[in-house]
Parts: structure tokens; sequence; C-alpha cells
């Protein structure tokens, strides 16, 4: 008769289980409450780590981006979740935010509007408030530096024209890509935006430099004035 393997994972602590799996299978194979459940640690008395976590994701619609977005309050609000474990899980959500950010710093080379939103929204697409940055290039029209030129409100920012133009000169730049971001979602560019964008690309043409273009960032899209062809 077969005796029963003490070491069996069957005979694991549920709360240990994600950890002896992503051992085992590594760390594709787990779904994201498992995951989840590794950081939080432990559950409590009525539910394991792993239930604990599904608990917490289906509140978010088991979108890990809105997860990332809650608040220390809001994460103590799930019964069972602490001010430590809704720590670890705001630091996790956040380390995964650089990540993301470090990984896009590699397409330094803008020869798309589409490149622009993968290095900008990182930045500025999920803020509350709105910020206008500017992209310095080269000659290859490589990142050579970027800036923040303001930071306003929800409904926009005011930008210095001869402010965009002083950091390119002190950095040597042949090309400016402007970007800012809506709060609101809206992909659509007010006549403000446009009179900005007019003014940058009449006073860089002054010092023989470039207007690549102007990208509206928002979450989960953009707004190119170039492919609009507005600019």
């Amino acid at each position: 008769m077969e005796q029963n393997n003490p070491f069996s994972i069957k005979y694991w602590a549920e709360d240990d289980k994600p950890r002896e799996k992503l051992m085992l299978k590594g760390k594709s194979a787990l779904s994201d409450a498992e995951l989840l459940a590794i950081i939080i640690g432990s559950g409590n008395r009525n539910e394991s780590a792993v239930d604990l976590s599904k608990r917490i994701l289906a509140q978010v619609q088991n979108n890990l981006n809105i997860l990332g977005k809650l608040s220390l309050k809001q994460l103590t609000e799930f019964k069972g979740i602490g001010k430590a474990k809704a720590i670890s899980i705001i630091a996790a959500t956040e380390l995964g935010r650089r990540r993301r950010l470090e990984e896009v710093q590699e397409l330094v080379k803008i020869n798309s509007s589409r490149v622009i939103f993968d290095v900008m929204q990182p930045i500025i697409g999920e803020l509350p408030h709105e910020e206008f940055w500017v992209l310095y290039l080269n000659n290859a029209n490589k990142i050579i530096h970027k800036a923040q030129l303001s930071k306003g409100g929800i409904t926009g920012t005011v930008v210095d024209v001869r402010l965009v133009l002083k950091m390119a000169l002190e950095h040597n730049a042949l090309s400016i890509v402007l970007s800012h971001n809506h709060p609101s979602g809206k992909l659509l560019a007010s006549d403000s935006d446009i009179e900005l964008t007019q003014k940058v690309k009449l006073a860089a043409k002054q010092l023989d430099m470039h207007l690549l273009d102007h990208v509206i960032i928002t979450e989960n899209g953009y707004y190119s004035f170039a492919d609009q062809g507005i600019l």
C-alpha cells in the first residue's frame, strides 16, 4: 500500500503552493492571482493568499493597470489587507511600471509616432494632471535629452516657447518633439494645442531646427499632429 508522501503538493499549505509552483514550473506558469499571493505572503483566517488575491483582482476587473493605481487607503479597504501587505502591492506594481519605462528607453530612435507613445506613455500616460514634455533629438533622430517643461492641472499647462528652444540650444539638438497628456482620455487637439505647436514650429525654423511631431498621450492611445497632417 502506497504511503502518503508529506512532501507531495497536496500537503503544502495553500499560501506556499504558488511559491513551490514557481520553483518547479517557472514564473510564467503562475496566474496573476498566484503571483499576487506571493507578494502579499499570507491570507487570513477565512481564505488563503490565493483566494484573497482572486477577490482583490475581481474587484479591479482582473486588470493589473487598475490595481497599480490603487492608493494605500484603497488597498487597505480590502478585508485581509493591512498596511504592510498594501505597501508590498504598491511597491511591486511600481517596480513593474519602472521596468516597463526602462525597456522602452531602449527605443531611442524616433522614426514614428508610435515610438514617441512608447517612450512617453509610461511617464505621463496615467497621470491625473497634465504635463508638457519635450524630446530633444540629434541628427540621427535619437533622443539626447527629455525634459518636463510644465506641469498643470486637469485641463492644461502653460508652456514658454523660449524655454523650449533655450534647452534645445543647450543640448545641441537639431530636432524636437512635443508631447503632453490629456488626463481626460480625449484624443483631440485643442485650439491652444494647435496654436502652441505652430509657434514652436516657426520659432524652431528660425534656428534651423525641425519640429518632428507633437503627440498627445493618454493611457491607451495617442494623437499625432504629424500623422494627422496638421503640423
